[in-house]
């Protein structure tokens, strides 16, 4: 097992009972060898390790209930060899100290991140230099690129005066999604201005079995920090059935709302605007509701919940705009799947997400859930609960499709969208 990035804790005993974190696992190759790459995507661990593909059985066995004799046993069942108890304990040794199976070590992490974040005044801009870069001018001649790329709306031109409602915007990474944001942020920075931006983003770990997740932290951007309008975060929490920050922890690496704060302050560093706002929400329950095969608008504590949030925005006079940073589809061996993402895949998967994005289209968020309920989520889409959110917050507003694509990556193709919301009677 090998790590290009590591940072080496104290050693402690292997464990009895191995269990390893829900983390990503994709093919790849290193060094001319197929490899299985296990990366934690809640950014607990930043380590990212290859592990030969003979080994990945061995992983799959890192259960929690199986001590290294029953893994021995079953690998000896299976496959007709001895795994040494040595070549057992090397391996959890290795996960464990990249934080990799739960334990004490990750338990200790978690708490040392938890009480970081907690008591940090902002929320850090955790993919600055990573996904982007860090420095406000470079980043912004890279996301001015963005609008003249093929597939591209082109230069943002001079205000529509139109009223942006709401926005569907990717969360992919900007190299693979530039021209999806270019088309959600021109229309969005050729409407008037608004003041404060409700950011429903995607929480790709879940929220520990709540709903939705705020934080009263403002967002660090390289274009300066984007600040929480708290009185209407305050007029939220009042209202919401359940504690908004219970999960807060699961804003300090998530990159749905980041992504967002990052555009939403380049176009006011662009423009030279006044200060704007945001109430951000992590979401996650659809998935969950589609699992029951039980609608969210039957849900008591999501329906007050959401009710919360409309119920503050039509009480506090705000120039609002919902944002819900959504990606569409996740396919291919990257995501689990035994097939690559070849021209027939992709060519169903396009169908499959149109007839998805045909109700968030018209505004109905019923029907947006019953068709991703018939769909049984097979194709992943990750940006369910803020797009329902979304079609929630604005029911009977139709939008408009500005742009699809996929990303067509064969071990693992990603598909996203950008749509606009805006003031009914408005022209564009």
């Amino acid at each position: 097992m090998r790590s290009p990035r590591c940072a080496i804790s104290p050693v402690t005993e292997p464990t009895e009972n191995p269990r390893l974190r829900p983390v990503e696992a994709f093919p790849a190759k290193v060094e001319d060898r197929d490899v299985i790459c296990l990366r934690d995507p809640s950014g607990l661990s930043e380590s990212v390790l290859s592990v030969p593909r003979a080994l990945a059985p061995i992983l799959a066995l890192f259960d929690g209930l199986r001590t290294l004799v029953d893994v021995q046993r079953e690998i000896m069942r299976e496959c007709g060899e001895l795994v040494l108890r040595s070549q057992l304990e090397s391996m959890v040794e290795i996960l464990d100290q990249h934080l990799f199976l739960e334990g004490p070590r990750v338990e200790a992490e978690r708490a040392r991140q938890r009480a970081a974040f907690l008591e940090s005044p902002t929320r850090p801009a955790f993919l600055a230099g990573r996904s982007y870069e860090a420095d406000p001018v470079p980043l912004a001649e890279t996301l001015a690129t963005y609008f003249d790329r093929p597939g591209a709306p082109g230069p943002i031109g001079p205000p529509r005066g139109v009223v942006m409602r709401g926005l569907v915007a990717p969360h992919i990474d900007f190299t693979r999604g530039g021209a999806g944001y270019a088309w959600a942020y021109r229309a969005l920075a050729e409407a008037r201005d608004a003041d404060c931006f409700v950011v429903l983003g995607t929480s790709h770990q879940g929220l520990d079995g709540h709903h939705f997740a705020a934080t009263r932290k403002a967002f660090e951007t390289p274009f300066g920090p984007l600040e929480v309008d708290q009185e209407v975060l305050d007029a939220i929490v009042r209202r919401a059935p359940e504690d908004l920050f219970a999960a807060e922890l699961a804003h300090r690496g998530e990159h749905s709302i980041e992504f967002q704060a990052v555009w939403l302050q380049y176009l006011r560093h662009r423009a030279g605007g006044g200060a704007r706002r945001i109430v951000p929400l992590l979401a996650s329950f659809v998935h969950e509701c589609v699992a029951r095969g039980e609608s969210p608008a039957g849900q008591p504590e999501i329906a007050a919940a959401l009710d919360a949030v409309a119920d503050a925005m039509a009480s506090i006079p705000r120039r609002y705009c919902i944002v819900a940073g959504a990606d569409l589809a996740h396919v291919g061996p990257r995501f689990g799947d035994g097939w690559r993402a070849g021209r027939e895949q992709l060519a169903r998967v396009r169908s499959e997400d149109r007839s998805l994005l045909a109700p968030v289209s018209a505004g109905d968020a019923e029907g947006f859930f019953q068709e991703a309920l018939r769909q049984k989520d097979r194709n992943r889409i990750c940006g369910l609960s803020p797009i329902y959110s979304l079609l929630r917050l604005l029911p009977g507003a139709g939008g408009t499709m500005l742009h699809y694509e996929q990303w067509p990556d064969p071990d693992g193709a990603v598909t996203f969208a950008s749509v606009a919301f805006e003031e009914p009677g408005a022209s564009r």
